[in-house]
Protein backbone atom coordinates (compact mmCIF):
# COMPACT_ATOMS: atom_id res chain seq x y z
CA UNK A 1 0.00 0.00 0.00
CA UNK A 2 1.40 3.51 -0.84
CA UNK A 3 3.26 5.59 1.74
CA UNK A 4 1.65 8.84 0.79
CA UNK A 5 -0.87 10.39 2.89
CA UNK A 6 -4.27 9.84 2.69
CA UNK A 7 -7.19 12.55 2.69
CA UNK A 8 -10.95 11.17 2.59
CA UNK A 9 -13.42 13.93 1.87
CA UNK A 10 -17.28 14.03 1.58
CA UNK A 11 -18.93 16.13 -0.59
CA UNK A 12 -16.17 16.05 -2.86
CA UNK A 13 -18.60 16.39 -6.33
CA UNK A 14 -18.63 20.01 -6.68
CA UNK A 15 -17.46 23.18 -4.70
CA UNK A 16 -15.69 23.85 -1.58
CA UNK A 17 -14.81 19.92 -1.52
CA UNK A 18 -13.73 19.48 -4.78
CA UNK A 19 -10.88 22.85 -4.68
CA UNK A 20 -10.02 20.77 -1.23
CA UNK A 21 -9.29 17.32 -3.51
CA UNK A 22 -7.59 19.27 -5.73
CA UNK A 23 -5.41 20.87 -3.23
CA UNK A 24 -4.44 18.14 -1.22
CA UNK A 25 -3.69 16.29 -4.64
CA UNK A 26 -1.30 18.73 -5.71
CA UNK A 27 -0.07 18.65 -2.10
CA UNK A 28 0.96 14.81 -2.61
CA UNK A 29 -2.01 13.23 -0.65
CA UNK A 30 -3.99 10.06 -2.35
CA UNK A 31 -7.60 10.84 -2.30
CA UNK A 32 -10.78 9.07 -1.07
CA UNK A 33 -13.74 10.90 -2.53
CA UNK A 34 -16.78 11.05 -1.53
CA UNK A 35 -20.49 12.55 -2.63
CA UNK A 36 -23.93 11.12 -3.94
CA UNK A 37 -23.09 12.36 -7.16
CA UNK A 38 -20.24 10.15 -8.01
CA UNK A 39 -20.04 10.82 -12.00
CA UNK A 40 -19.37 14.31 -11.33
CA UNK A 41 -16.29 13.23 -9.45
CA UNK A 42 -14.88 10.87 -12.05
CA UNK A 43 -15.83 13.93 -14.94
CA UNK A 44 -13.97 15.95 -12.78
CA UNK A 45 -10.86 13.12 -12.26
CA UNK A 46 -10.78 12.23 -15.56
CA UNK A 47 -10.60 16.27 -16.79
CA UNK A 48 -7.33 16.56 -14.84
CA UNK A 49 -5.41 13.37 -15.62
CA UNK A 50 -5.15 12.11 -12.55
CA UNK A 51 -3.54 8.39 -11.97
CA UNK A 52 -6.37 5.97 -10.86
CA UNK A 53 -4.05 4.62 -8.15
CA UNK A 54 -3.60 7.65 -6.68
CA UNK A 55 -7.65 8.34 -6.36
CA UNK A 56 -10.59 6.24 -4.97
CA UNK A 57 -14.69 7.04 -5.60
CA UNK A 58 -17.49 6.30 -2.83
CA UNK A 59 -21.15 6.91 -3.15
CA UNK A 60 -22.75 7.95 0.21
CA UNK A 61 -25.37 10.20 1.38
CA UNK A 62 -24.12 11.08 4.31
CA UNK A 63 -27.23 11.92 5.68
CA UNK A 64 -28.02 8.53 5.55
CA UNK A 65 -25.83 7.02 8.70
CA UNK A 66 -25.33 3.19 7.28
CA UNK A 67 -24.45 4.79 3.99
CA UNK A 68 -21.66 7.04 5.12
CA UNK A 69 -20.27 4.48 7.69
CA UNK A 70 -20.06 1.95 4.96
CA UNK A 71 -18.15 4.21 2.89
CA UNK A 72 -15.43 5.26 5.60
CA UNK A 73 -15.31 0.96 6.29
CA UNK A 74 -14.57 0.49 2.77
CA UNK A 75 -11.65 2.99 2.31
CA UNK A 76 -10.06 1.58 5.03
CA UNK A 77 -9.82 -1.80 3.53
CA UNK A 78 -9.15 -0.64 -0.04
CA UNK A 79 -7.05 2.32 1.39
CA UNK A 80 -5.57 2.09 4.46
CA UNK A 81 -6.60 4.46 7.69
CA UNK A 82 -7.02 8.07 6.38
CA UNK A 83 -4.57 10.59 7.67
CA UNK A 84 -7.17 13.68 7.58
CA UNK A 85 -10.87 13.14 7.15
CA UNK A 86 -12.70 16.23 6.17
CA UNK A 87 -16.52 16.83 7.26
CA UNK A 88 -17.33 18.80 3.97
CA UNK A 89 -20.79 17.43 2.66
CA UNK A 90 -23.53 19.88 3.57
CA UNK A 91 -26.78 21.60 2.50
CA UNK A 92 -27.96 25.11 3.16
CA UNK A 93 -31.53 26.14 2.68
CA UNK A 94 -34.03 29.05 3.74
CA UNK A 95 -36.71 28.32 6.56
CA UNK A 96 -39.71 30.22 7.90
CA UNK A 97 -41.03 28.94 10.49
CA UNK A 98 -44.55 29.37 9.78
CA UNK A 99 -44.47 26.76 6.99
CA UNK A 100 -45.33 22.93 8.08
CA UNK A 101 -42.87 21.80 5.87
CA UNK A 102 -40.09 23.46 6.40
CA UNK A 103 -39.62 21.56 9.80
CA UNK A 104 -38.82 18.67 7.31
CA UNK A 105 -36.14 20.82 5.43
CA UNK A 106 -35.03 21.62 9.47
CA UNK A 107 -34.87 17.89 9.95
CA UNK A 108 -32.54 17.00 6.56
CA UNK A 109 -30.63 20.03 7.56
CA UNK A 110 -29.50 18.72 11.30
CA UNK A 111 -29.82 15.00 9.64
CA UNK A 112 -27.21 15.90 6.94
CA UNK A 113 -24.83 18.90 8.81
CA UNK A 114 -24.40 17.60 11.82
CA UNK A 115 -25.56 13.94 12.48
CA UNK A 116 -23.40 13.10 9.40
CA UNK A 117 -20.82 15.29 10.38
CA UNK A 118 -20.80 12.67 13.40
CA UNK A 119 -21.34 9.61 11.20
CA UNK A 120 -18.51 10.56 8.90
CA UNK A 121 -15.86 10.66 11.56
CA UNK A 122 -16.85 7.61 13.63
CA UNK A 123 -15.41 4.59 11.36
CA UNK A 124 -11.78 6.71 12.26
CA UNK A 125 -11.77 8.10 15.42
CA UNK A 126 -10.91 4.78 17.31
CA UNK A 127 -8.17 3.57 14.50
CA UNK A 128 -6.60 6.83 14.81
CA UNK A 129 -6.57 7.77 18.27
CA UNK A 130 -4.81 3.91 18.24
CA UNK A 131 -2.18 4.89 15.89
CA UNK A 132 -1.79 8.30 17.56
CA UNK A 133 -2.07 11.02 14.77
CA UNK A 134 -4.70 12.41 12.76
CA UNK A 135 -7.01 15.34 11.69
CA UNK A 136 -10.85 15.54 11.44
CA UNK A 137 -11.88 18.36 9.85
CA UNK A 138 -15.44 19.79 10.43
CA UNK A 139 -16.21 22.57 7.99
CA UNK A 140 -18.94 24.79 9.97
CA UNK A 141 -19.57 28.35 8.35
CA UNK A 142 -19.23 31.96 9.70
CA UNK A 143 -23.08 31.40 9.71
CA UNK A 144 -22.58 29.66 13.17
CA UNK A 145 -21.48 33.23 14.49
CA UNK A 146 -25.14 34.76 14.70
CA UNK A 147 -28.55 33.37 14.07
CA UNK A 148 -29.95 35.32 10.83
CA UNK A 149 -33.54 35.92 9.85
CA UNK A 150 -34.43 33.49 7.22
CA UNK A 151 -31.06 31.17 7.81
CA UNK A 152 -32.07 29.67 11.23
CA UNK A 153 -31.89 25.66 10.05
CA UNK A 154 -28.02 25.96 8.56
CA UNK A 155 -27.17 28.71 11.06
CA UNK A 156 -28.12 26.43 14.12
CA UNK A 157 -26.16 23.65 12.46
CA UNK A 158 -23.59 25.25 11.83
CA UNK A 159 -22.94 26.73 15.16
CA UNK A 160 -24.00 22.69 16.33
CA UNK A 161 -20.94 21.69 13.72
CA UNK A 162 -18.46 24.20 16.17
CA UNK A 163 -19.83 23.03 19.22
CA UNK A 164 -19.62 19.45 18.47
CA UNK A 165 -16.54 19.60 17.43
CA UNK A 166 -15.38 21.70 20.28
CA UNK A 167 -16.62 18.95 22.49
CA UNK A 168 -14.47 15.99 20.43
CA UNK A 169 -11.36 18.30 20.72
CA UNK A 170 -11.30 17.95 24.11
CA UNK A 171 -12.30 14.32 23.86
CA UNK A 172 -9.07 13.20 21.78
CA UNK A 173 -7.12 15.93 24.21
CA UNK A 174 -3.25 14.55 24.27
CA UNK A 175 -4.12 11.62 22.41
CA UNK A 176 -2.49 13.24 19.10
CA UNK A 177 -5.53 13.16 16.77
CA UNK A 178 -6.26 16.65 16.02
CA UNK A 179 -9.68 18.28 15.62
CA UNK A 180 -10.07 21.21 13.50
CA UNK A 181 -12.99 23.63 12.35
CA UNK A 182 -12.35 25.59 9.61
CA UNK A 183 -15.21 28.50 8.95
CA UNK A 184 -15.79 29.59 5.51
CA UNK A 185 -16.75 33.06 4.66
CA UNK A 186 -18.47 33.52 1.58
CA UNK A 187 -16.83 31.30 -0.80
CA UNK A 188 -17.59 30.70 -5.03
CA UNK A 189 -19.50 28.25 -4.99
CA UNK A 190 -22.72 26.48 -6.55
CA UNK A 191 -24.25 26.74 -2.80
CA UNK A 192 -23.61 30.48 -2.47
CA UNK A 193 -24.35 31.32 -6.18
CA UNK A 194 -28.17 31.40 -6.01
CA UNK A 195 -27.96 33.71 -2.68
CA UNK A 196 -29.86 36.93 -2.99
CA UNK A 197 -27.85 39.35 -0.60
CA UNK A 198 -24.32 40.74 -0.62
CA UNK A 199 -21.99 38.79 0.31
CA UNK A 200 -18.42 40.77 1.67
CA UNK A 201 -14.90 39.20 1.28
CA UNK A 202 -16.33 36.78 -1.59
CA UNK A 203 -13.43 34.01 -1.87
CA UNK A 204 -12.62 31.54 -4.46
CA UNK A 205 -12.89 28.23 -3.55
CA UNK A 206 -9.44 27.60 -4.67
CA UNK A 207 -8.14 30.38 -2.18
CA UNK A 208 -10.34 29.01 0.34
CA UNK A 209 -8.56 25.52 -0.32
CA UNK A 210 -5.04 27.00 -0.05
CA UNK A 211 -5.61 28.36 3.46
CA UNK A 212 -7.27 25.51 4.69
CA UNK A 213 -4.62 22.84 4.08
CA UNK A 214 -2.52 24.95 5.58
CA UNK A 215 -4.70 25.18 8.75
CA UNK A 216 -5.19 21.30 8.53
CA UNK A 217 -1.47 20.31 8.24
CA UNK A 218 -0.97 22.79 11.19
CA UNK A 219 -3.70 20.96 13.56
CA UNK A 220 -5.20 24.62 13.88
CA UNK A 221 -8.09 23.76 16.11
CA UNK A 222 -10.22 26.69 14.64
CA UNK A 223 -9.77 28.80 12.04
CA UNK A 224 -12.38 31.89 9.85
CA UNK A 225 -11.34 31.77 6.95
CA UNK A 226 -10.71 34.98 5.26
CA UNK A 227 -9.43 36.16 8.02
CA UNK A 228 -11.43 39.41 7.40
CA UNK A 229 -14.99 37.47 8.16
CA UNK A 230 -13.35 36.47 11.39
CA UNK A 231 -12.95 40.08 12.26
CA UNK A 232 -16.46 40.88 10.83
CA UNK A 233 -17.68 37.70 13.07
CA UNK A 234 -16.17 38.99 16.40
CA UNK A 235 -17.79 42.26 15.84
CA UNK A 236 -21.64 40.25 15.32
CA UNK A 237 -20.77 38.15 18.37
CA UNK A 238 -19.87 41.35 20.61
CA UNK A 239 -23.27 42.85 18.94
CA UNK A 240 -25.83 43.85 21.29
CA UNK A 241 -28.96 41.91 20.37
CA UNK A 242 -31.11 45.21 19.91
CA UNK A 243 -28.37 46.55 17.65
CA UNK A 244 -27.98 42.88 15.30
CA UNK A 245 -32.04 42.61 15.09
CA UNK A 246 -31.86 46.58 14.20
CA UNK A 247 -29.32 45.89 11.36
CA UNK A 248 -30.34 42.64 9.79
CA UNK A 249 -34.16 43.85 9.47
CA UNK A 250 -34.84 44.16 5.65
CA UNK A 251 -32.16 41.84 4.78
CA UNK A 252 -32.94 39.02 2.10
CA UNK A 253 -33.45 36.17 3.33
CA UNK A 254 -31.76 32.61 1.93
CA UNK A 255 -34.56 31.08 -0.45
CA UNK A 256 -36.41 28.13 0.78
CA UNK A 257 -36.80 25.17 -0.50
CA UNK A 258 -38.51 24.51 -4.09
CA UNK A 259 -38.29 28.60 -4.26
CA UNK A 260 -37.13 30.74 -7.34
Amino acid sequence: MSTSPLVFITGASSGIGQALAARFHEAGYRLALVARRTAEIETWANARNLDPASYQIYSADVAQTDSILAAGAACIERQGLPDVVIANAGISVGIDTTEREDIDVMARTFATNNVGLMATFHPFVAAMRQRGSGRLVGIASVAAIRGLPGHGAYCASKAGVVAYCESLRGELHNSGVKVVTLCPGYIDTPLTQGNRYGMPFLMRAEDFADQALRAIEAGTSYRVIPWQMGVIAKLMRMLPNALLDRAVQGRARKKRSGES
